[in-house]
């Protein structure tokens, strides 16, 4: 609940915004709905004040629970007969969004029930659900995600797939994408810079960008914070500033898991350290083995990774890229200083020490992927766990135990006890709904590859 003080500051803040930008034209006013898209509507500045100090800005629940391609699922609208919920202004995501013609705002709400109930079908609030576990108990939770990304140009292939950009070091030759490669990094310096730039003016916690591994594909480093909320809110802007100026640029930003059979995918990767009340991390022991908080979050991921493992693949798609031999773990391993396990502990300092959830794809939902890496962490420090000893094999030989299949994930996500326990059976309900409604869309679709394959030879 936002206190009477909290909504004066908000709304005092709000009108020093506006001082500050007397040209504005518009305020994009949206939610983040499960699959992570924006949904919402735009307002004229004169409105904002209103929006503020009323609290009435409403938009109906299922705002936040379409299918991937915005449509209503059945089930969900008859559950509250599509009625509407009030939305809460979240005050630190109103920023300018520079790259865009039009003087533009936007801000960033959370869905509530009628009666100003938290919607618990709302990533958000599912993600403040563990966060106030986690504070409850003393513990402050560190994160900082690792987000990468194609850039492509806007045309497809006769074969209808997306074109990458050329290269001057490698033409139209993609067998390598010049991984950490300074050149290739030059060659797209101005959109690169603008994405830099953008972050810093919406004070957005943008650490830097690297070229990764394969042709076309960058990596988006974000800050170490102290507020998982505020990281996954700021992961979510920060994949909108690198779309808006990519698109400015003549190109399209797509986080998509898996582009390309032939390259790695895109992952999001998040680092993640616990805090006690003196500011000590309790991972740290002073050695290059951490203590049994450590041990204890590390056996909890691993055991809740099946049930969870549809939201940090929530899409067909995603699942391209468990495949042996790759980056993309297919089992919930974990280990020090291995890039092919699930959870790495990496090297470095004691009080640094800190856990590298490498599972989650790009195309995830970042306040879902926070959510569940938190809830796994703390069912095994609630529950004391052990893991399995650390591993130092690679990905090539895994035998994979993590859920192979996108209807496989959903299985386990519906009927898991430790979901509704920690997430909430309302996000359950909604979250499984929505992926069986698109599945079943997929399941209807011929491909044009069974039509080459069948449609002379069957």
């Amino acid at each position: 609940m936002t206190s009477a003080l909290e909504k004066s500051s908000a709304l005092e803040q709000a009108r020093t915004f506006l001082k500050n930008n007397p040209d504005l034209d518009t305020i994009e006013v949206f939610l983040t709905d499960l699959n992570g898209v924006l949904r919402g509507k735009w307002i004229r500045p004169n409105e904002l004040e209103s929006l503020f100090q009323n609290g009435e800005f409403k938009m109906p629940l299922t705002s936040v629970t379409p299918d991937i391609w915005g449509r209503d699922v059945a089930s969900l609208c008859a559950k509250t007969n599509d009625g509407d919920g009030i939305c809460t202004p979240i005050i630190q995501s109103l920023r300018r969004l520079p790259w865009l013609k039009r003087p533009t705002a936007q801000l960033c709400m959370q869905l509530q029930d009628t009666d100003n109930t938290p919607w618990g079908a709302d990533p958000r609030v599912v993600l403040k659900k563990i966060v106030a576990q986690y504070q409850a108990r003393g513990l402050q939770p560190v994160s900082a995600p690792e987000l990468e990304f194609h850039l492509f140009t806007e045309d497809l292939d006769n074969q209808g797939v997306p074109v990458l950009p050329n290269t001057r070091g490698n033409g139209r030759l993609h067998t390598g994408g010049q991984l950490f490669g300074v050149d290739a990094m030059q060659e797209q310096a101005a959109l690169i810079y603008e994405i830099r730039d953008t972050a810093d003016a919406m004070q957005l916690p943008l650490d830097g960008i690297v070229k990764e591994l394969s042709p076309g594909q960058y990596e988006a480093n974000l800050a170490h914070l102290n507020d998982p909320v505020q990281v996954a809110d700021s992961t979510q802007l920060i994949k909108r500033v690198i779309k808006g100026v990519a698109q400015k640029h003549g190109y399209i930003a797509s986080f998509m898991a898996k582009p390309f059979a032939e390259h790695d995918g895109n992952g999001l990767h998040i680092h993640t350290s616990l805090l006690d009340e003196a500011g000590h991390n309790i991972f740290d022991n002073g050695t290059e083995l951490g203590t049994d908080q450590l041990r204890h979050a590390i056996a909890g991921l691993a055991t809740t990774l099946p049930e969870c493992m549809l939201m940090f693949a929530p899409h067909r798609n995603s699942y391209r890229r468990f495949i042996a031999g790759s980056h993309a773990p297919v089992t919930p391993s974990w280990g020090y200083e291995n890039r092919y396990v699930a959870l790495r502990i990496p090297n470095g300092a004691p009080k640094a020490r800190r856990i590298e959830h490498r599972v989650a794809g790009a195309d995830a939902n970042p306040y879902l992927v926070q959510a569940a890496i938190l809830g796994g962490m703390l069912f095994g420090l609630d529950n004391q766990l052990t893991p399995a000893d650390p591993t130092t094999e690679t990905s090539q030989h895994s035998k994979r135990t993590l859920p192979a299949t996108w209807q496989e994930s959903l299985a386990s996500f519906e009927q898991s006890e430790f979901v509704q326990s920690y997430f909430g059976e309302l996000f359950q309900t909604a979250f499984s709904a929505i992926k069986h409604a698109e599945q079943q869309e997929f399941e209807r679709q011929i491909s044009a590859f069974e039509y080459e394959t069948y449609w002379v030879t069957a």
